[in-house]
């Protein structure tokens, strides 16, 4: 395991080289950058490392690690340029952040489980937003309406659960969601295209419930079935080129053959 210093001394490197590259002298590519040009880069890496997570590529997650962790420097870097923080500041920010919600480690309260740690959690966060004379948003009011949909979703039925707002059992919420797949199937022989989306919106938003319910995180479940899905169709369009056709030359007769045989 490396050691604090050694790990120090790294993430100086790595601060330093930033610097370098920013400089008057350094590359032509990083001087030009701007925090809304390099925003597009932070949202691959991250999802990269998502993608070496799932697939257990650990060798490729510490680089993709490197990766992510070079977006923070990157950012610091432009603000220590416009004299707004180093990253000093954005260290020292999460550091007393993780020691003040942690109470139950730092401090004398008590965590008997994941569930007392959440709660406070919560309660941390909303001191912490009194001191700071933030206006009350309602509880929902955090969760970023620029999230994509399903985490947004996700984080919107959670915090409702947190304060009772919830089903207390997995069968109401298949219940919920059959009477969701009755009303879209309606509206989709008789609504207009508006209301069918609202009624798949509707239909998507209990599935999201039901996965939390369950403890599964949906956006991962989608991610690897499109994972698996890729992987079935590429092991169709091999077995179709060894056949010398492409599959748009194949019947779906065939094709949900081998998707079969794949599966198999």
């Amino acid at each position: 395991m490396i050691s604090r210093s050694a790990a120090g001394e790294k993430f100086q490197t790595l601060v330093e080289i930033m610097a370098r590259l920013r400089a008057p002298d350094g590359c032509p590519w990083d001087r030009e950058q701007t925090f809304d040009t390099i925003k597009p880069y932070l949202l691959e890496e991250t999802y990269e490392v998502m993608d070496a997570i799932d697939s257990r590529a650990w060798k490729e997650l510490a680089a993709e690690l490197g990766d992510l962790l070079l977006q923070a420097v990157f950012f610091s870097q432009m603000t220590a340029e416009e004299n707004l923080f180093g990253i000093e500041e954005a260290l020292d920010a999460i550091n007393q952040k993780l020691v003040r919600r942690h109470p139950h480690v730092f401090g004398g309260e008590t965590a008997r489980d994941a569930g007392d740690v959440r709660r406070i959690w919560s309660e941390v966060k909303a001191e912490e937003k009194k001191q700071r004379g933030e206006a009350q948003s309602g509880l929902l009011g955090s969760v970023p309406r620029a999230l994509p949909a399903l985490v947004e979703a996700q984080q919107l039925t959670s915090r409702a659960a947190h304060v009772g707002f919830d089903w207390d059992a997995p069968e109401p919420v298949l219940e919920k969601l059959h009477e969701e797949l009755a009303e879209f199937e309606e509206a989709r022989r008789n609504a207009s295209r508006e209301e069918l989306e609202g009624e798949l919106g509707d239909l998507l938003f209990v599935l999201v419930n039901l996965a939390r319910f369950v403890k599964v995180d949906p956006e991962q479940a989608l991610r690897k079935t499109n994972a698996k899905f890729r992987e079935r169709f590429r092991y169709i369009e091999q077995r179709l080129s060894e056949r010398g056709k492409s599959p748009a030359e194949a019947s779906l007769e065939e094709m949900d053959a081998l998707w079969q045989e794949a599966k198999g």
